[in-house]
């Protein structure tokens, strides 16, 4: 799903209209009805609801979310921020559909008024005050009715973006913006929806008649949604085997850390590959052979200290062990010995298979960021901005202010594909196309999370070896929406990284269930 800037909105409503012959008003309509359906839904118990309606076009689809709630039997009362004589075009059209009067407030004296001060003493706050379009600050009456809501103890529902907020930032909001408890809007997302920390409850983007065509952007930044995905996680056909799926071959482990090569082996498996190897340091080999069954093995020479030495590429060890493998895994649990570090660099220099490159694997890099190299084959880095600080020289906080360019320039320069992990897991490909995931939540943030990501990366890319781009966008969606269904029963204290390996077949279903539907649901 694309992600458009307010402009680009513009002219996507414009085109549905002009080129497509859909009318305004059918847009707004909609619009309307997405809010009252949403707000019915999830707030069956608000009776009485306030709808705050500026004179623009966000105003509009305000007087028909009002109209279709009252409609369904709620108490609604409408508070006009403006004369009913300022409304114009398709606002002033819904206004006069809409069957009853509002309450107009001019000033901030008039939003003081009993009459004004009633409409706001609802159940829930409908916020169509301000929508894409602005730019703050925000003054006025605008300004003040913001802090009434704000100031009120019930859920506000903001129809397209919260009043006050910037559509076009990626970041922290400046100034007054409405705090809510949920968004719907419309088409496609601005880049404030993915990033700018709107709500505390979900987004809804809900589609209200523009056609695919008609959406079009140069942002090159695209949310991950089931429907992107689900294709790759259709059904098998009745007469396939465990080669069909592809074998992950996974390097990884050391003394101390070998349940990270564990765990990424059976990621891959849990995610759907049909054979795993995990190849680690003869010490610790035991520990993995035992940490699940399905898990193949293969001993590799090892260092003093335990960890993989370079004498497990003398006299063709190496090309043996990668024989009949579809995609290799390096990393997890690898350490950071300096024998160790040269063994992963030589690894991915000379291997020909697709790769994945994480934890103690991209710190093998430091000062040699150069060598990963794309070209050739597929690559891909999964860092969190502490390695990704690492291998730019940038600081952690340079990155975390312009992740999506940091991604995208480290993406094109070495001609792989950045996983940048983080809230807002971005995927950066050689080509500057991001995308950006929703899924996940702060119970991941514990050893181990990204191990399984590594695995589900690699299980992903061995069963579509020629669909890629896709099949980490999957990955990192359901590693994420693992996270999610396990947080429900777990909780963020409790969650562990097993868990998630637990929670895949869920999240496998989810995927599948949400990829029919036209709404798209995400939350913070």
């Amino acid at each position: 799903m694309k992600i458009v800037s307010a402009a680009e909105m513009r002219e996507i409503d414009r085109a549905t209209s002009e080129r497509f012959g859909v009318p305004s008003l059918t847009l707004m309509e909609n619009a309307g009805s997405a809010v009252a359906e949403f707000v019915l839904e999830q707030y069956p118990e608000s009776k009485r609801i306030g709808v705050l309606c500026g004179k623009g076009n966000n105003g509009g689809d305000g007087f028909v979310a009002a109209r279709k709630l009252r409609e369904a039997g709620r108490n609604v009362g409408v508070l006009l921020l403006a004369a009913s004589g300022e409304l114009r075009g398709d606002a002033a059209e819904m206004f006069g559909r809409m069957g009853f009067m509002p309450v107009v407030a001019e000033s901030g004296e008039q939003l003081k008024s009993d009459i004004a001060r009633a409409v706001l003493e609802a159940d829930l706050l409908v916020d169509a005050v301000l929508g894409t379009g602005f730019r703050p600050p925000v003054s006025g009456v605008y300004g003040e009715a913001i802090a009434a809501m704000n100031a009120k103890d019930v859920p506000v529902v903001a129809v397209d973006i919260p009043s006050g907020a910037d559509a076009d930032v990626m970041g922290e909001q400046t100034g007054a913006v409405v705090r809510c408890a949920a968004i719907v809007t419309f088409t496609a997302p601005r880049p404030a929806h993915g990033f700018g920390r709107l709500t505390s409850g979900p987004t809804i983007v809900a589609p209200i008649g523009s056609p695919d065509d008609a959406i079009v952007s140069a942002l090159r930044l695209n949310l991950i949604t089931p429907h992107e995905i689900a294709a790759l996680l259709g059904p098998r056909l009745r007469e396939a085997n465990k080669g069909s799926f592809g074998h992950v071959l996974v390097i990884g482990g050391s003394l101390g850390k070998a349940g990270a090569a564990a765990m990424a082996g059976m990621s891959a498996l849990r995610t759907g590959a049909g054979l795993a190897t995990v190849a680690t340091a003869k010490t610790v080999l035991a520990t993995v052979a035992g940490f699940h069954p399905e898990l193949m093995t293969e001993p590799l020479q090892e260092t003093d200290a335990g960890a993989i030495s370079t004498r497990a590429l003398e006299y063709g060890r190496f090309d043996e062990l990668v024989k009949g493998k579809g995609v290799v895994a390096i990393g997890p649990g690898i350490s950071r010995n300096p024998e160790t570090a040269e063994f992963v660099r030589t690894v991915v220099e000379k291997c020909s298979l697709a790769m994945v490159v994480d934890a103690d694997g991209l710190n093998a890099f430091e000062g040699a960021a150069s060598k990963l190299d794309g070209k050739g084959r597929p690559l891909v880095i999964t860092p969190h901005p502490g390695e990704m600080s690492r291998l730019t020289g940038k600081s952690i906080a340079e990155i975390q202010r312009d992740r999506v360019g940091v991604a995208r320039a480290f993406a094109d320069e070495h001609g792989i594909i950045v996983v940048l992990k983080g809230h807002r897991t971005l995927v950066a490909q050689p080509d500057g196309e991001v995308w950006v995931n929703t899924t996940g939540n702060p119970g991941m943030a514990t050893g181990g999370t990204g191990d399984i990501l590594t695995g589900m990366v690699a299980g992903m890319i061995a069963q579509n070896p020629q669909r890629v781009v896709e099949a980490v966008t999957s990955a990192v969606y359901l590693h994420g929406l693992a996270g999610d269904v396990a947080c429900e029963t777990m909780g963020e204290q409790s969650l562990v990284a097993t868990d998630l390996v637990q929670a895949l077949p869920q999240a496998f279903r989810r995927v599948r269930e949400g990829a029919g539907k036209a709404v798209v649901r995400f939350r913070e």
